[in-house]
């Protein structure tokens, strides 16, 4: 099979393209349907399956499959995934949660007998249950048209024929060579001949194709009873690790609701725990009670606000957030209308304080950087739409690769805590806090507004309170929501702004107690934010799509 000419070119015209400066793009509109991904060649594999007659869930698998294979540091068979479908014919959204559990072998006790205060960020300890194979096949299977099979074919095609890589894969890879380079496997694939792939050169990756392969065959079984997760158990075993093939063929996805609230007119559907999905509407909320517009669009006083209505949201979600299913977490708390308002209280308190408040940083589960992580996005023709994030979590995972199978194991498993009064303690067979949080937007009638969401790992409800906020507060199109310069508060209390937050800007952030520095505004930090927008009363369908990573969308 060759590749379709189609997403050929636009792969070498887009993402071999020049940095984000020189990136500024046009709304893409349409009347029928649009599709948003991290990464050119799967939105385009999206774009072809809804126009063969496929739905919103068919062209989602299928772009979630590819970017298995063109994004293969940030997500794939041995990650995660979180999904939001909303089904026209009843209006209903429904929330798929394709995450992975802990280890059978997994307890604060097995870490402590090693000496370890902390799980590992990354290695075979970090590794959890990958869940996203299994959410493929399940949101296929109830709510899609096409078999997984076809779902893969694109995907098997790029592993198995190559892609070019990317100016943006070259460089995230050699970021992480030292990385990979502790893995003969990872090394076979990323470094070949011992150097990182030039942009232009075509990736293979046989192995993963052959496993992509056996699934397309076989079904997600193949992955957590099969022949694959024999290879994945036996590795763990060999190595140390905490799965076993008992943990392997026990994982379920759940089908859950989302949670939301009403802000600005609409409401904001987010993934529920153990996503921090609470986090972004605990931010919406605590904001509705400050005139944003009056503060002016990213001026100090402005940012201020948002930096430290980021910083209480962080502080409950550090505290609370786990699997439900082990710990009580306060969700109708969280998301009350009250606390925010005592939240917001405390805020305007501190503002006229001595105390500046400096950038407000919650002590983080994570602090993992960038969060190497995709989204991707679809709405078709008869309002079925599909919100997706999925993600190994750190860039390459692990940093350990099953051998034979091409599969990078995820390093979510780092995210549980060692403390034993904390919801979120390590515990076999429980999800970790994750950073996952695909989100959806209703009008009061109950019809599709828009989809947004971003990567980022801990900047993700930093991103889309600033995304939202361009958007609903102060009515910028959603590329325009989405290309304008944003900021990014650490755990350590930093504050990290693009380039175009002006000098004067930054210097009255600094006088009010920001420890402030200017960070390259295609640091993988500030996300890469999509959205689908459906105007009230109309067909259309705009997307909005983030130059600072890959995300490219496409609408007719």
């Amino acid at each position: 099979m060759r590749i379709h000419p189609f997403a050929a070119s636009i792969v070498m015209a887009l993402t071999l393209a020049a940095p984000l400066a020189a990136q500024r793009r046009t709304d893409v509109a349409g009347m029928h349907a649009a599709v948003t991904s991290d990464h050119p060649l799967a939105t385009a594999a999206g774009a072809a399956v809804l126009r063969r007659g496929g739905n919103a869930v068919d062209a989602a698998v299928t772009m979630a499959a590819v970017l298995a294979v063109v994004r293969p540091h940030m997500n794939g068979v041995g990650g995660d995934a979180f999904i939001l479908v909303r089904d026209a014919k009843s209006g209903k959204v429904f929330a798929l949660n394709g995450s992975g559990r802990a280890g059978s072998r997994a307890t604060p006790e097995f870490f402590a007998s090693r000496g370890l205060k902390k799980i590992p960020s990354t290695g075979i300890l970090s590794v959890s249950v990958p869940g996203a194979v299994r959410a493929w096949a399940d949101v296929l299977e109830r709510f899609g048209t096409i078999s997984l099979a076809e779902a893969l074919a694109p995907a098997i095609r790029y592993a198995e024929e190559g892609f070019p890589v990317t100016q943006k894969l070259a460089a995230d890879i050699a970021a992480e060579r030292r990385k990979v380079e502790k893995d003969s496997a990872l090394a076979a694939v990323f470094l070949p001949g011992g150097e990182v792939p030039k942009p232009g050169t075509i990736l293979r990756q046989p192995e993963l194709a052959a496993t992509l392969k056996a699934i397309a065959a076989g079904g997600a079984d193949v992955v957590y009873k099969g022949d694959v997760a024999r290879k994945i158990a036996a590795f763990m075993e060999q190595e140390g690790g905490l799965l076993t093939a008992a943990d392997l063929a026990r994982h379920t996805s759940t089908w859950t609701e989302p949670i939301g609230i009403d802000y600005a007119g609409h409401r904001i559907l987010e993934f529920p725990p153990n996503s921090q999905g609470a986090t972004l509407l605990e931010e919406l909320n605590i904001a509705e009670n400050f005139d944003l517009r009056a503060l002016g669009w990213n001026t100090a006083p402005y940012i201020h606000t948002l930096v430290a209505i980021k910083g209480k949201a962080f502080a409950d979600r550090d505290r609370y957030i786990a699997d439900p299913a082990f710990a009580t977490v306060p969700v109708e708390l969280m998301l009350s209308k009250e606390h925010a308002r005592e939240l917001a209280a405390q805020i305007k308190q501190q503002a006229t304080s001595d105390d500046a408040g400096g950038a407000g940083a919650a002590s983080s589960p994570d602090g993992d950087g960038g969060g190497d992580t995709v989204y991707l996005s679809a709405v078709d023709e008869q309002g079925n739409a599909v919100s997706w994030i999925q993600s190994l979590f750190a860039s390459f995972g692990s940093g350990r690769m099953v051998p034979g199978t091409g599969i990078v194991l995820q390093n979510r498993g780092s995210l549980y805590s060692l403390d034993p009064h904390h919801p979120n303690v390590v515990a076999p067979g429980k999800r970790p806090y994750h950073t996952l949080m695909p989100g959806m937007a209703l009008r009061p009638d109950g019809e599709l507004a828009f989809t947004f969401g971003t990567p980022g790992g801990d900047g993700q409800p930093q991103t889309l309170l600033q995304v939202l906020s361009n958007f609903l507060v102060f009515g910028m199109m959603p590329q325009a929501a989405i290309e304008a310069p944003r900021w990014r508060a650490y755990e350590d209390g930093r504050l990290g702004v693009e380039p175009g937050i002006p000098a004067d800007v930054r210097e009255r952030l600094q006088a009010l107690g920001h420890r402030v520095f200017v960070q390259d505004g295609a640091a993988a930090d500030f996300g890469g934010a999509q959205m689908i927008w459906v105007p009230a009363g109309t067909h259309a369908r705009i997307t909005g799509a983030d130059a600072r990573r890959e995300a490219y969308g496409i609408a007719w």
